[in-house]
């Protein structure tokens, strides 16, 4: 007799995978490829200043002499020169009032929820499809306080910030850092600048939310924060797009700076298409008594290359680190953080939990370097790993270069497969089998859920929510 048994089915991606219809009356679009006159049409589009249009010209340069990396998943099948570096509608002006936006870009945030949480939950929003910011706008009372959020373009033409952005853009993260930090620095377009002002608390998330529409096409958004001495801010990210037949490139860059004393607590909910190649570099230092908290939730994309790093470089500086990763059919998410003690009396905390399913690759990566005057220090890192099935894969590889023996270093790693007999005992207590497993499901990913902000909270576990469905086998 047959035997029913129990599937997961994957991530209910319905939410994200509505589309615009891209053609030459709504869209402006560059040639595929990567030339230097394509780099200096996007210069051009944007009007760069002459310190931009030459540092994208040396980062291209940079990007043709760096080989690709070749110890993570493959991306053999990412072929940039069928990628379209810069997309954008054809009315690209940034608004400040929703009601302006195009309609049919509108429409879309709205189908995501954005002008909802903004109205609810937030301080401010930045509003990003394809290459070109459409929306941005902050609370007058943020505001008051001395608080900048724009898009950075607009920053970076305005005198009194001009100066303040040429000293950090791509100062933490160096087109020479890899190919694909170099490919960012060429075509980079959109993304956010955040300024909080010494001994400012802003109580009230900022969020920039990034929508890739366009097929065939790469997303480049750079997002430049600092948070001075004594300040604190919640920044929010968020990123989706719909599914295609082609390859879909996302190179982002995070560049983060904390000041003495200050805290900057950063929140991603990735949910890219199974045909994104999602190859994004984060980065952050902290100084004195400074503290950044990573929260993290990346559950798209076909290969993912994401290691957001710390450096702590002043005494008493903090990071935390927490995420959880789903890895479905066709999925190998590579993910992980690093983390350099470079001061005395630092510490980190890494706590990861990683979700595999089908023929889906988890790899959890970490890297905590305490160099020799980074006394006093202490570091643990905890990384869990459940797959779901005998097809799904989890690997962990952590490494640690410890330079001082006064330091308190501490590793764990688990991975293993659902216990039948936790299943059993849900079971036994009225459960069904499909029940018990989406709540162990759940639990295991519980810690990442308790960091976000509630409605967040909400979206994430709808995205990791696993459905029991019978299938005769």
């Amino acid at each position: 007799m047959a035997q029913e048994k129990a599937k997961i089915a994957d991530i209910d991606r319905t939410l994200y995978d509505f589309r615009n219809e891209e053609n030459e009356s709504n869209t402006y679009r560059l040639d595929e490829g990567l030339t230097p006159q394509i780099v200096e049409q996007i210069s051009k589009e944007k009007n760069d200043p002459d310190w931009m249009r030459e540092f994208r010209q040396k980062s291209l340069k940079i990007y043709n002499e760096i080989d690709v990396p070749n110890w993570g998943p493959s991306i053999d099948g990412l072929d940039i020169e069928h990628i379209a570096t810069y997309v954008k509608p054809k009315d690209n002006k940034m608004h400040a009032d929703w009601d302006d936006v195009p309609e049919e870009i509108k429409d879309t945030f709205d189908r995501l929820g954005i002008p909802e949480a903004e109205r609810e939950s937030l301080a401010g929003v930045g509003a990003q499809y394809d290459s070109e910011l459409v929306y941005h706008n902050v609370q007058k009372g943020v505001a008051d306080l001395g608080v900048v959020y724009s898009d950075l373009e607009s920053a970076m033409h305005k005198e009194e910030y001009s100066d303040m952005i040429k000293e950090h853009f791509m100062k933490l993260v160096p087109p020479t850092d890899h190919k694909f930090a170099a490919l960012h620095g060429a075509v980079w377009s959109g993304g956010s600048f955040v300024y909080v002002p010494k001994g400012v608390s802003v109580t009230i998330p900022l969020q920039s939310y990034f929508r890739l529409n366009a097929p065939g096409a790469g997303q480049f958004e750079h997002t430049l924060i600092i948070v001075e001495e004594g300040a604190y801010l919640h920044f929010i990210e968020g990123c989706s797009a719909p599914k295609y037949n082609v390859a879909n490139l996302h190179a982002g860059c995070v560049e983060l700076y904390v000041g003495k004393n200050a805290t900057l607590r950063y929140s991603t909910i990735e949910n890219w298409s199974k045909n994104m190649y999602n190859l994004n570099t984060k980065r952050a230092i902290c100084e004195e008594g400074g503290k950044i908290e990573w929260i993290s939730g990346s559950f798209g994309s076909h290969i993912s290359y994401l290691y957001p790093m710390s450096i702590l470089n002043g005494d008493g500086a903090r990071s935390e680190f927490t995420s959880v990763t789903f890895a479905g059919n066709g999925q190998n998410l590579d993910t992980g953080c690093k983390v350099v003690h470079n001061a005395p009396r630092t510490t980190s905390y890494i706590n990861t939990r990683s979700i595999s399913k089908g023929n889906g690759i988890s790899t959890f990566r970490s890297a905590v370097v305490v160099n020799s005057n980074a006394k006093g220090s202490k570091s643990a890192v905890s990384c869990q790993s459940l797959m779901l099935d005998k097809e799904s894969r989890s690997d962990t590889i952590p490494a640690m270069d410890i330079r001082t023996d006064d330091a308190d270093i501490g590793h764990e790693a688990k991975i293993g497969r659902i216990s039948d007999e936790a299943v059993f005992y849900l079971m036994s207590r009225g459960m069904s089998e499909e029940e018990a497993k989406a709540l162990i499901v759940s639990g295991f990913a519980d810690n990442v859920g308790k960091e976000l902000p509630l409605e967040y909270a909400v979206e994430m576990n709808n995205l990791i929510r696993v459905e029991m469905v019978g299938a005769m086998g």
